[in-house]
């Protein structure tokens, strides 16, 4: 499961840059939101941490993370805050602020969705890493 999770994060991961690209920022700042949310779900799952289900698991980071593989186990209190970020404009990122008629394509500027992007593609990459060490089942 944590493998399968980690490959659909990539490709999310793969898609946000796709986004990026063309100048998409709301869906590059989704996809990268669910690349993490998969790549840390994969992670719980691989260290036996049952999460929430939910989109925003920082407290189940936060509250395992003296289980987390170092370099993740360090850097735990900033995951966590960038996992419940990104959960918080998840729902925007793809439907805007309804309530206010802002649409998703004014909510978010390309110069926060590349931010978002460079903060999420690396962690996605380490969990692929670490997941990838995991012997085979």
């Amino acid at each position: 499961m944590a493998r399968d999770y980690v490959q659909r994060a990539l490709r999310c991961l793969k898609e946000a840059e796709l986004a990026l690209s063309e100048g998409d920022a709301p869906m590059a700042v989704r996809r990268s939101q669910e690349a993490l949310e998969l790549a840390v779900k994969a992670l719980l799952r691989a260290i036996g941490v049952e999460y929430p289900r939910s989109h925003d698991v920082s407290d189940a980071l936060l509250e395992h993370g003296e289980r987390l593989p170092e370099p993740i186990g360090e850097r735990v209190g900033d995951l966590a805050r960038l996992v419940a970020d990104l959960a918080a404009v998840r729902g925007p990122a793809f439907y805007g602020y309804e309530r206010e008629g802002i649409p998703a394509s004014r909510a978010f500027s390309l110069d926060y969705a590349r931010r978002v992007y460079e903060r999420v593609e690396p962690y996605v990459r380490e969990i692929e890493r670490l997941i990838g060490a995991l012997p085979p089942v």
